[in-house]
């Protein structure tokens, strides 16, 4: 979800510091959620702040950039191999566990496709 501007946000600081309504009365006006009301004067009353706050992952990619060019030699020399395959070669290659969905998200963000051997569907 995006952030609210600073426009918006330094307009309910303004109305609250003039008192014209309660928390629900200017979440009402200014067409936001209560909770986002609370929030923001909250941190404005401790921190004096209406910055939003940065965007917090916890979920850091396990592939780093220095093993992208193994990524990639991997690709290219087994570009039939599936999702499972390269993740059981990049572990031996790096000693890093990713899983089938990791992987797919690095290659798509590598932009590495791989080609399915046709020869090796037909025999499943």
């Amino acid at each position: 979800m995006k952030a609210y501007n600073q426009d918006l946000r330094q307009k309910i600081i303004n109305a609250f510091r003039k008192r014209e309504g309660s928390y629900r009365k200017l979440a009402q006006r200014f067409h936001v959620s209560l909770s986002f009301v609370q929030t923001l004067i909250g941190r404005y009353l401790d921190t004096g702040s209406i910055e939003p706050l940065p965007h917090k992952s916890n979920n850091l990619a396990k592939i780093k950039e220095e093993d992208y060019p193994i990524l990639r030699k991997l690709v290219s020399e087994n570009n039939h191999a599936t999702l499972d395959e390269l993740c059981r070669l990049m572990e031996l290659k790096t000693n890093v566990k990713i899983s089938r969905s990791g992987m797919c998200k690095t290659l798509i963000k590598l932009q590495l496709t791989r080609k399915k051997n046709i020869t090796r569907s037909r025999a499943r």
